[in-house]
């Protein structure tokens, strides 16, 4: 998958659509629980729309040197999605859109130098280039997160491989190897090493972050999957 910055918007462009898509065609009451712990559709998602909202924050940091945090704080973000959850589909899903025009339309306002800035962040610094990768991510995952018939295997497949190999390098506390599909190469998570787990990109991804448990996998030496930490 490309790392520039316009390519990737019109990947988010593309996701962000599918996922309105599946939004507005849900069946039943947004308040139904997702597989997500503790949250129900509702939840999943003004998250997005609350994320899209945070980012273009970044963007804005990014285009004018005044700093702007992605949220207020831990508890406000947490506020304004229990605050959000509730409400009727239609508002849900309008206010996915507009959050997510609202991203695009800070996007195009940043020039070269805006997508080089340093973004102090607490992970450390990160270049703006990055955000629509997290925004792609978001997206993405979150859509899955909705359990309406869109699937890990429905991501495309560069997403899957980039996904795959930025998950592989974040876990930390594990010791394993993955082997995705026609990918010439192993791809070493936390320490590395024995077994190697080897399936499909989509599914070495969705099992690494919580989203499958593995079933479409194999492990070599024979065994179970290896329990795995958190993914953030």
């Amino acid at each position: 998958m490309s790392t520039d910055p316009l390519v990737l918007l019109a990947e988010v462009d593309r996701a962000t659509a599918r996922l309105l898509a599946t939004a507005a065609a849900l069946d039943g009451d947004p308040a139904a629980p997702s597989p997500l712990p503790g949250w129900t559709r509702g939840h999943v998602l003004t998250h997005v729309a609350r994320n899209a909202d945070g980012l273009t924050n970044l963007l804005t940091w990014a285009r004018t040197g005044v700093v702007t945090p992605q949220y207020a704080s831990l508890d406000k973000r947490n506020a304004d999605i229990e605050a959000g959850a509730a409400r009727p589909l239609d508002a849900l899903v309008a206010d996915v859109r507009s959050s997510a025009e609202r991203f695009a339309e800070a996007a195009t306002a940043l020039d070269a130098a805006s997508w080089a800035f340093l973004l102090d962040l607490p992970r450390g610094p990160k270049p703006a280039a990055l955000v629509p990768w997290w925004r792609l991510r978001e997206v993405e995952v979150h859509h899955v997160d909705l359990a309406a018939g869109y699937l890990a295997a429905d991501w495309p497949e560069s997403f899957a491989h980039r996904l795959l190999h930025e998950v592989a390098g974040d876990l930390t506390g594990v010791s394993l190897t993955v082997q995705a599909d026609g990918l010439g190469h192993p791809v070493p998570v936390g320490s590395g090493g024995p077994p190697t787990v080897s399936g499909p990109a989509y599914a070495l991804a969705a099992w690494l972050i919580g989203r499958s448990p593995g079933d479409k996998l194999a492990v070599s030496p024979a065994g179970p999957l290896p329990a795995l930490p958190d993914w953030r």
